[in-house]
């Protein structure tokens, strides 16, 4: 019978060789190669080698900036332990933190830091002006300033935003620079008015307008004020306004008078003209006047008309006809009224010494007595005979007796009267007076103020 055969059982103990990788570690186990049986046993904690894990740290990425590190384990290591990095920005940021760090046991970086973009303070506001910047308050940005009308920049036209935050240069300011602007009104013509030298001329006030802040602080005029009245001749007017920053600006214009005038009018012979305002402008009236002794014949007044040219003729200074043949004294001294002074001699007979010694002096003065407009009336000797002349005129003996009551006239003694020309007794003499002494009484006392100025003009032709 066939034995049951045992079952046999083969139990081959093959070492199981597999590969181990501790997470982590970096590395693998090395194999091993046994026929030994042993007992599998529940592997160890892995060791951790710090010198060979690849990526021990966080990689680094910092946004707008750069991290250049520089492992032990060479270039291609920028995590490992002891990487050491060095952290920069890029152009137009700040690097906030650490500089440099580095990867440490503790699988943490040494520090933190990031790229905080570069940006300069709000540039304030410009009085009077505006600024555009190209890229607002960033690094690198540019801020052209510029001012309104009629201001000028002064300082730094541009400023730049820079590395450190701040602008390059300084504020700038607008200044009002440009002088306003003035304008006058224009240049005019005027004609004297009638029998006046000055014309009265009027014009308004200039326009000025100032190119800033339209604000003028004042006005001011050299020359007479609109209204006035200009004497002949070429004015100039000048205005200057002043802004508020005492910029200041003149305008001008001139203003010219013309008298119209007559051609100059000459005295006539023997006489002298009296005239009006400057004697021969528009308006201007003029008298003919006669001397002592001289009668006017012809127009007297004229006057200077706009065309220039004078009304009326000339006029003549005839000797006085002196009327002898008249039926009273009175009539007889209506002639010579405001025309003749009247220097009346009396004296017993011709043969007085006072008389011959008055006659002698006063023939030898002539030119001083025409000059003075003086006419002698001579009463001389007793009735029969009284003789009463005027020059070569004789008078009556009625008109001899009224004169001597008229003047109270004695015929026993030597007597000298001076009328005046309203026939007025001014002066009586009982002795011979000389010319010099008659001459300055009249000077003095009796000369009208016609007169007077016919004498400083043309002074004494008799000296």
């Amino acid at each position: 019978m066939a034995q049951e055969a045992a079952p046999v059982l083969l139990v081959f103990l093959t070492r199981l060789v597999s590969a181990t990788w501790h997470e982590g570690s970096g590395y693998y186990t090395a194999e091993s190669h046994t026929n030994e049986v042993y007992v599998e046993e529940a592997p160890p904690e892995p060791a951790l080698d710090y010198r060979r894990v690849p990526q021990w740290c966080a990689t680094l990425n910092i946004y707008h900036g750069e991290a250049t590190c520089y492992s032990p384990r060479g270039g291609n290591y920028r995590s490992s332990l002891g990487t050491r990095c060095e952290l920069s920005c890029a152009r137009g940021y700040r690097l906030v933190g650490r500089s440099a760090v580095q990867c440490l046991p503790s699988r943490h970086w040494s520090g933190m830091a990031y790229c905080r973009q570069i940006r300069c303070h709000v540039l304030p506001a410009v009085l009077r002006g505006s600024y555009v910047c190209s890229a607002g308050v960033q690094m690198d940005s540019r801020c052209d300033y510029t001012c309104l009308p009629g201001y000028q920049l002064e300082g730094d036209r541009s400023r730049t935003c820079m590395e450190d935050g701040r602008w390059s240069g300084s504020e700038p300011i607008c200044v009002d620079v440009e002088p306003p602007k003035i304008r006058c009104p224009e240049s005019r013509e005027r004609i004297a008015e009638p029998g006046k030298l000055t014309a009265t001329v009027y014009w308004d006030p200039p326009r000025v307008k100032d190119s800033a802040d339209g604000i003028i602080k004042r006005v001011t005029l050299r020359g007479p004020e609109p209204g006035s009245e200009f004497p002949e001749g070429e004015h100039v007017i000048r205005y200057t306004a002043y802004d508020q920053a005492y910029n200041r600006a003149s305008c001008k214009f001139r203003i010219r008078v013309q008298v119209r005038r007559c051609p100059v009018l000459k005295p006539p012979q023997h006489g002298y003209l009296s005239c009006t305002s400057d004697g021969n402008n528009y308006g201007a009236t003029c008298e003919y006047l006669c001397d002592g002794g001289y009668e006017r014949q012809g127009t007297s007044l004229r006057v200077c008309q706009s065309t220039q040219q004078w009304t009326g003729s000339h006029p003549l200074c005839a000797p006085m006809q002196i009327n002898t043949a008249v039926n009273s004294a009175a009539s007889l001294l209506d002639q010579f009224y405001e025309k003749r002074r009247l220097l009346v001699i009396s004296a017993p007979d011709a043969a007085n010494r006072y008389y011959k010694m008055q006659i002698s002096m006063l023939q030898q003065a002539t030119c001083g007595l025409d000059l003075r407009h003086v006419t002698i009336i001579e009463l001389v000797g007793q009735p029969p005979h009284e003789v009463g002349r005027i020059r070569e005129h004789q008078l009556s003996v009625g008109i001899i007796e009224e004169l001597r009551q008229f003047l109270h006239l004695t015929r026993s003694h030597f007597n000298v009267v001076l009328l005046d020309k309203a026939g007025t007794d001014r002066e009586r003499y009982i002795l011979p007076i000389s010319p010099d002494e008659l001459f300055d009484f009249i000077d003095t006392y009796l000369l009208s103020e016609q007169e007077a100025v016919q004498r400083a003009q043309h002074g004494d032709p008799c000296d």
